[in-house]
């Protein structure tokens, strides 16, 4: 499944219709092993010959694009796998952080509830109207311009294809998984200070709980490094997440659940008219928090025993 071949095969089939790929993927290894059996008795070595081959056929999203006979009009198909890329990343990571950063300012600086979620609507159609129109405005310029794809230091080889595999945490993942403990930890310390005139968060769990958290999540950041160095996701793994699963969630749902979470000054400063701002965010994070632990526990618990049956990456949409 890691070979050069599959890679290239499943990467094209993701952006054809699922009624399709049964035919493509014959057609294109037929395609490939030919060229490749061409090229090794012409004295070529086989790995050689594969990837020749698949740098003659090119990038495999522009391939999938001719199968399925769809066309870029307004940008080009040499930049148009890239744009996509830019976009799905903005819309994916980008805007939800930037609704919710508005959601919870709005929330702190007016304590109105309802209002928040219509500023958060309101904010989430304008931020993906001005990222779709300006990251295409921009493609569109640099298309007309003369700029090509391996201008922007995207020109496409194989060694570009993803890979199917069960058992990685990828440099982005590892990225991510140490950016969020650490924003974390950041936006525990400064709402103590900054963002209303009271700690949002009960001041009086500084004195074990909220250096608890910190140190919780600083070994979130350790454990992230350690899986990324292992390089494969195992039992061992799962058990060493469980436990920092139950280490953070656990102390922050008893909190919740004896109201000690929230800064008790802080709520009576919220006028949220007939509903109890307390038992309102009370029952939220505590949904949030269930939801979250279970979610964590179980993603790396599927990863471990994908990775322990040997099972790839699936292709999205199959």
């Amino acid at each position: 499944m890691n070979s050069l071949i599959d890679r290239y095969v499943l990467t094209a089939l993701r952006r054809v219709p699922e009624q399709q790929r049964a035919d493509i993927d014959r057609e294109l290894r037929a395609s490939i092993d030919d060229a490749v059996e061409a090229r090794v008795d012409n004295g070529e070595t086989r790995d050689a010959a594969i990837e020749q081959a698949l740098l003659e056929l090119g990038d495999p999203d522009l391939l999938a694009d001719r199968y399925a006979d769809r066309r870029s009009v307004l940008i080009g198909p040499d930049l148009f796998p890239v744009w996509r890329r830019l976009l799905v990343l903005l819309l994916s990571v980008v805007l939800p952080i930037v609704v919710a950063v508005v959601v919870v300012v709005r929330i702190l600086d007016d304590g109105t509830f309802g209002a928040a979620i219509g500023t958060g609507v309101v904010v989430a159609i304008q931020t993906a109207v001005h990222m779709c129109f300006w990251t295409t405005a921009v493609f569109a310029v640099l298309e007309r311009t003369g700029v090509a794809r391996r201008d922007l230091g995207e020109a496409w080889t194989p060694a570009s294809l993803p890979k199917y595999e069960a058992g990685v945490l990828s440099p982005m993942e590892l990225a991510a998984s140490i950016v969020w403990p650490v924003l974390l930890v950041v936006a525990l310390v400064l709402q103590q200070f900054t963002f209303t005139a009271e700690p949002v968060l009960d001041p009086d769990n500084w004195s074990f709980w909220w250096p608890y958290l910190i140190a919780v999540l600083v070994l979130e950041c350790v454990y992230a490094v350690w899986v990324f160095r292992r390089g494969a996701w195992s039992h061992a793994v799962t058990a060493v997440n469980a436990a920092l699963a139950v280490l953070f969630w656990g102390p922050v749902i008893w909190l919740l659940a004896t109201e000690s979470f929230f800064n008790p000054v802080f709520i009576e400063g919220l006028d949220w008219g007939t509903a109890d701002p307390l038992d309102w965010l009370t029952r939220v994070c505590l949904i949030v928090a269930v939801l979250g632990a279970l979610y964590d526990i179980g993603e790396v618990a599927v990863k471990a025993e994908r990775a322990r049956r040997g099972l790839p990456t699936p292709v999205p949409g199959t």
